[in-house]
């Protein structure tokens, strides 16, 4: 049990630090989101997300991220592989966004469960960015303090992580409304599109 505001300080720096990194618009916060609109395993989905942070985190906390740091040619190949599949999901996206004939939420396909899970683990583990994030760079901050202070800040990192696929993944349905009409998921399919597109362009650019 907490007793001290120390204690509770460093669990919301590693809960601040958290969000700072993972709050941004990306392929995986698209991917939840999108599924969370359509109840599509989004609960699943958002367990699965939270998951592999917690164990990158608590791996990079554990010293893994020096290893991580020291092997670029790792790095390189997950950043080809990533992309790749980035690219595939963008088309299967645009496709869908061009299409002559647009469904609404209730009428789309949804994905299956193998699909689901999948594809969350594809789009978590084949960034090189969540190592570089979870590993080195929670690493090194965690590294500043010592023993249990450890343990607290990366409680609070992997709260921020919870608290934000679970936010995503559920606040889809107050979306769901707006998607309800074709030409929303005509727009969401675009945004989708360009997002996989431009991860998928930020990992390629430092190979070329």
């Amino acid at each position: 049990m907490l007793s001290t505001p120390a204690e509770l300080a460093i669990i919301g720096q590693g809960f601040a630090t958290g969000m700072g990194l993972i709050v941004v618009i990306g392929a995986q916060n698209s991917f939840v989101l999108s599924q969370g609109i359509r109840r599509n395993h989004h609960l699943l989905i958002a367990v699965i997300c939270s998951a592999c942070d917690a164990l990158l985190i608590s791996a990079g906390i554990g010293g893994m991220g020096g290893i991580v740091a020291r092997a670029p040619r790792i790095g390189g190949w997950l950043s080809l592989i990533g992309a790749l599949f980035l690219v595939s999901y963008g088309l299967l996206a645009l496709r869908s966004a061009c299409a002559s004939v647009q469904l609404t939420g209730e009428e789309r396909p949804l994905l299956s469960r193998r699909a689901a899970i999948a594809t969350t683990l594809s789009l978590t583990l084949l960034n090189p960015h969540v190592y570089l994030d979870t590993l080195v760079l929670m690493g090194a901050l965690a590294s500043g303090y010592q023993g249990m202070g450890r343990a607290l800040f990366a409680a609070g990192a992997m709260g921020a992580s919870l608290f934000w696929f679970f936010s995503l993944s559920l606040g889809g349905r107050m979306l769901a409304p707006l998607f309800s009409r074709p030409l929303s998921w005509k727009i969401l399919d675009t945004l989708v599109c360009i997002t996989m597109w431009g991860v998928a362009w930020s990992l390629l650019k430092p190979l070329l």
